[in-house]
């Protein structure tokens, strides 16, 4: 190791990555070792999710942004963005240039449902449309023609599946007061969406949704959340369930949110949200588009392991749709010269360090934190501690490794790199002045910050 500086790689500038820089470096090692961390991601804005997943509604959870923006101010910090892992730089080039290598890329494509119809015109992954309507620059040049469409089913009720029917249900004028992208702004002032069915396979006891998130549709100012009695109603397996995990609060008190509603019936509001549960798709019907889709009724089971399950009886329906969001799960892409798991969507690992995939054994100097860790689970603040406990092995490790003797890792030896193969790298300086720009645009129309959109304009703000 050349001195006592310990130098090494973030891949994927989202809340674990920056958890886990903030961690990194906090840590004097017993050598008295300091720590130098590059966090890289493939666009030029860092914040991962947090700028492109969250919902524009949902300002509060965003905050979180300040805490990252005071760990990119710690002494040792340097951000990279702009640079597409495999392509801009490589796994060897990478570990020729750090001692250890940290990836925590996230889970950002979606499960699909493998029924039939899934790939009609008007059938999309929910995650698309998240980031559509958030700027995000793989999805701003997507279409989404909401003027044509009356009805939209949602499959899933977790907190993507939330987002979207909060997104496609609430008021434009609402919206307009967010950091929405103003052109999905204009799609959704068009928009004749009137119902929007949220289906889940499961109870109301088991979904997947918060307390705030299924109160927040029923309080939507022009929406009924319209439920029926005959799928909340709670035979003995659920009431079991519900006995099981009577220290989790969070089920009986959606059972009690949703069963609220009941007594208003079909309401009196122009726009309907169709809470259903014990439902799943089983075909999309239609010739060229979407036109509706087939469910079969489930009922809960519990099984020899005792684990509930959604059981389907063979009793059908089916429901008239025009477009349908599946946000069934997410699983990770694979980095390229990286192992990964194609099942479980993750890179494989023991409790953070990354297996080769033949041989099973933990690979000297690479490393994972977040859901391409663990698989999609939790929220925002789940990935402090996840990352915080791969650092720990981190750690453990460099005073245990024995480090390449010819690795080039002084300050400039990354930057001349890039610079030799053309790569136009944003700083967080370089962020900042994209910062200042978006703010700046969005404070003439009443919102948050207007996001730029394209690769482009971003450069362009940022002076590359």
């Amino acid at each position: 190791m050349q001195g006592n500086l310990l130098r090494v790689a973030v891949f994927g500038a989202g809340p674990s990555g920056f958890y886990a820089v903030e961690d990194l470096l906090k840590q004097t090692t017993a050598n008295g070792q300091t720590i130098a961390v590059d966090l890289f991601d493939r666009l030029p804005t860092p914040y991962g999710l947090v700028r492109g997943g969250v919902a524009p509604d949902h300002q509060k959870i965003k905050a979180v942004i300040r805490q990252y923006d005071k760990t990119a101010s710690r002494p040792g910090f340097r951000f990279f963005g702009n640079v597409t892992f495999g392509s801009d730089i490589t796994i060897d080039e990478i570990l020729a240039h750090y001692y250890q290598v940290l990836f925590t890329t996230g889970a950002e494509s979606d499960r699909r449902m493998g029924i039939p119809g899934e790939d009609l015109s008007g059938s999309y992954p929910a995650t698309i449309f998240v980031g559509w309507y958030n700027g995000h620059p793989d999805y701003r040049d997507l279409h989404f023609e909401l003027s044509q469409v009356e009805r939209v089913a949602v499959v899933g009720n977790g907190n993507v599946a939330m987002d979207v029917v909060r997104v496609l249900a609430r008021s434009v004028d609402e919206l307009a007061k967010t950091d929405i992208a103003e052109y999905a702004l204009e799609v959704l002032r068009k928009s004749k969406v009137k119902e929007i069915y949220l289906l889940g396979r499961r109870g109301v006891a088991q979904a997947a949704f918060t307390n705030p998130e299924i109160r927040e549709l029923a309080e939507l100012d022009g929406v009924d959340l319209v439920a029926r009695a005959d799928e909340i109603e709670l035979d003995d397996v659920n009431r079991e369930f519900l006995a099981e995990h009577a220290s989790e609060h969070t089920h009986q008190r959606n059972v009690d949110i949703v069963t609220a509603q009941l007594p208003k019936g079909e309401g009196t509001q122009a726009r309907k949200i169709r809470a259903r549960f014990f439902v799943s798709p089983v075909e999309i019907l239609g010739q060229d588009r979407v036109q509706g889709v087939r469910l079969e009724r489930n009922r809960l089971i519990k099984d020899a392991q005792g684990t509930y399950k959604a059981q389907g009886t063979k009793v059908y329906e089916e429901i008239p749709c025009d477009m349908i969001f599946r946000s069934i799960g997410y699983k990770g892409h694979p980095l390229p010269g990286v192992p990964f798991d194609e099942r479980d969507g993750i890179i494989p690992n023991r409790d953070g360090r990354v297996l080769d995939a033949t041989t099973k054994q933990p690979i000297d100097r690479l490393y994972v934190a977040g859901w391409i860790k663990r698989g999609p689970s939790g929220v925002i603040g789940t990935n402090k501690p996840d990352a915080a406990a791969t650092v720990e092995l981190m750690m453990a490790d460099a005073q245990q490794q024995q480090f390449p003797s010819d690795l080039h890792i002084d300050a400039e030896a990354l930057p001349a790199l890039l610079a030799r193969k053309n790569v136009r790298y944003v700083t967080y300086a370089d962020w900042r002045r994209i910062d200042q720009v978006e703010v700046a645009s969005g404070k003439k129309v009443g919102k948050p910050r207007e996001k730029l959109t394209t690769i482009p304009e971003l450069l362009a703000a940022a002076g590359k």
